[in-house]
């Protein structure tokens, strides 16, 4: 299989793979004039250069179905089954430099047994983690199925730690919201975790859903050692995903511990003000009854007129907080 031009547009790296334990060989652009027959060989591109669909294009090496998926933008997961290939996208964190972050990315895979093609817009972490393990420790590889695997399991192990990260943000609210805090405050904080909770069970969902899929094929139509991998693959997401659901279940009851103490916080100041309300509602009867200009007014004449009106307000404060009592609201 021939490239029919040396400076490939987009190319990350490119390694040429032999089982057993001889080391992973990085190619350059001049060796990729014509694939070594021995092995397979891991290509990886940058969706950022445009010029990538037209390289891939002209490989005349991927079923179009496949050439599309390498090149979308999908931002979902998925994995497909056609004619010993195998395709799709998987979901992946962000890299910033040298550290990952809660950004979520997506990478796009074409497999077979001779060749692994992967594509992706922004640098993904467990990619960049599988080919340091592969440039470490290449007797792990012996397959193209095998850097699928270690990438999906990579980001398991990805997945583990941010759960273990949220869970110390829930209990530091938990502890904040039954220390009697002010629970307003931790609302956005709450609602960023539940938010990165449920893209993450989501995209874990689909993602385990198109394995269990595509491991019902026959043997002849997928990649040579597919089935074994999917089943691990399963038992891992299945255990990832048991961990997100019961992390999804706690978030959403501090969302309701919180809901229900704001509300109880409201209740209480709407108590106070309707208390407040019913205390001044009668002197301000009888500030509006004074306040007439009308011809007759009681003390209209009296030099002691104000002592007299202050004391009748006085007195209805005192009369309203006595049935206030008597009826067991205060």
């Amino acid at each position: 299989m021939h490239l029919p031009i040396s400076d490939v547009p987009g190319l990350v790296w490119a390694y040429q793979i032999n089982p057993g334990h001889i080391p992973a060989r990085k190619m350059d652009d001049g060796e990729l004039r014509a694939l070594p027959d021995s092995g397979f060989v891991w290509l990886h591109f940058s969706l950022a250069d445009v010029r990538v669909m037209h390289f891939l294009e002209s490989l005349q090496m991927l079923p179009e179905a496949a050439l599309i998926a390498l090149t979308t933008h999908e931002t979902h997961p998925s994995v497909t089954v056609d004619e010993g290939f195998l395709y799709g996208t998987l979901v992946d964190y962000q890299k910033d430099f040298d550290q990952s972050t809660r950004d979520l990315g997506f990478l796009h895979y074409a497999i077979c047994d001779r060749f692994i093609i992967t594509s992706r817009l922004h640098p993904l972490a467990s990619v960049d983690n599988v080919r340091y393990m592969l440039e470490r420790n290449p007797g792990k590889f012996d397959t193209s199925i095998d850097i699928f695997e270690q990438m999906v399991t990579d980001f398991q192990r990805s997945l583990f730690g941010l759960v273990k990260e949220i869970t110390g943000e829930l209990n530091i609210i938990e502890d904040d919201i039954y220390a009697n805090r002010d629970p307003v405050k931790f609302q956005k904080r709450l609602q960023s975790a539940r938010r990165s909770i449920v893209r993450l069970h989501r995209h874990l969902r689909t993602l385990l859903t198109a394995i269990r899929h595509a491991s019902s094929y026959e043997d002849h139509e997928v990649p040579q050692g597919f089935e074994d991998v999917a089943s691990r693959i399963t038992s891992r997401l299945e255990a990832a995903s048991h961990e997100v659901e019961a992390l999804t279940e706690r978030a959403r009851l501090l969302h309701e511990e919180i809901n229900s103490l704001s509300s109880n916080q409201i209740n209480r100041q709407l108590y106070i003000m309707s208390i407040m309300t019913a205390l001044l509602l009668p002197p301000t009867l009888i500030t509006g009854f004074f306040g007439m200009n009308t011809a007759g007014m009681p003390f209209e004449h009296d030099e002691t007129g104000t002592f007299w009106a202050i004391s009748a307000i006085l007195a209805s404060v005192m009369l309203a907080w006595w049935l206030l009592r008597r009826v067991g609201i205060l």
